[in-house]
């Protein structure tokens, strides 16, 4: 006989000395549970029981079907933008079935009525939920720049702004649709809202004006989602076309940095929405003493040429008193009309 090695010896004296401690009931019946669960030596395996068929694939069953459980949002959807898709006047293959074309086919939460059985763009991931939109609004003007969008970075989905299933009403009373488009943006950028509290402003808190006529919600290719204008051009030029150019001679930051170079367009306490008070203190931003590494200090101020000016007398303190055309002109090289 072979001898068993060390650890097999081990295993044995202790299943002795288990037994002897007065364990073989619970030995004993082990042993014939883990019999019963073996198969007979040459017996067959018994057959597997065939797999239970698969769920049916949910199919589309139209809105009426919908409208069964969910009138009140039925009929409030007749007065929504999005019935003509319900008409088949946009995309064929959705007629009469417009909430399917949203929420996925219906057959089984028809059936069970459970709403793990339906999509629910309000529910899912923004990214899911947008594609779901673009389904159909891809490629259209107000989209450029999706991808682009501040919104679409945060995960803030179409969903969060456009109430799909409400109906198209007219504004509350004595608030007109840019009051109600700014109350929306304001929910989100209370920071932003602030600052059109300040004395010099846009016409946003009257009303005269919404955030959308600058910006672009749905994303632009501008920064900060500024609306573009005439192609390419920033928004502001909308209503400012008179310091659209192109000009003879140009000043350089209204090409290089924009309109936002010199004012504060949600608002400021400075006329004219400039970020300082003076207007001599937002020039010498750009055109202050400094010295030129490559050239000696001039005792004129400014390190942008001509810097011929002595600040000290008030002939010189207000710079657009002879440099009337700041944001371009014709004639003048140094901007002065």
């Amino acid at each position: 006989m072979r001898v068993a090695s060390g650890r097999t010896a081990r295993l044995i004296y202790t299943w002795e000395a288990r037994l002897r401690a007065g364990l073989p009931f619970a030995f004993i019946a082990l042993a014939a549970v883990s019999a019963s669960t073996l198969p007979l030596a040459g017996a067959e395996a018994a057959p597997a029981k065939p797999e239970s068929k698969a769920a049916a694939k949910a199919e589309y069953v139209g809105s009426e079907t919908c409208q069964t459980c969910h009138e009140d949002i039925f009929k409030a959807f007749q007065k929504n933008p999005h019935a003509v898709v319900d008409a088949g006047k946009r995309k064929k293959q959705w007629e009469g079935k417009a909430c399917e074309s949203c929420h996925g086919p219906g057959s089984k939460h028809a059936e069970s009525t459970e709403k793990a059985d339906i999509i629910q763009p309000a529910k899912i991931r923004p990214a899911e939920a947008d594609r779901n939109c673009l389904g159909c609004h891809l490629n259209q003007v107000t989209q450029v720049g999706r991808v682009q969008s501040g919104h679409a970075h945060n995960q803030v989905a179409c969903v969060s702004c456009h109430s799909i299933h409400a109906q198209k009403e007219n504004p509350a009373a004595g608030r007109s649709r840019a009051a109600e488009l700014n109350s929306q943006c304001a929910s989100c950028h209370p920071s932003v809202w602030a600052q059109f509290q300040r004395p010099y402003k846009h016409k946003l808190p009257e009303g005269m004006m919404s955030c959308v006529d600058c910006h672009n919600p749905h994303g632009s290719f501008l920064p900060k989602s500024v609306a573009m204008s005439t192609g390419n051009e920033p928004g502001c030029l909308k209503c400012h076309g008179n310091k659209r150019g192109p000009f003879t001679f140009d000043h350089v930051p209204v090409q290089m940095e924009g309109c936002g170079a010199c004012h504060l367009p949600h608002g400021s306490a400075n006329p004219k929405m400039l970020t300082r008070h003076e207007v001599r203190n937002l020039c010498l931003e750009c055109h202050s003493n400094v010295a030129r590494p490559a050239a000696p200090v001039s005792n004129g101020l400014g390190g942008i040429p001509p810097a011929i000016h002595d600040l000290r007398s008030p002939r010189y303190q207000n710079c657009t008193t002879c440099h009337q055309k700041i944001h371009g002109s014709y004639v003048s090289r140094g901007l002065l009309r």
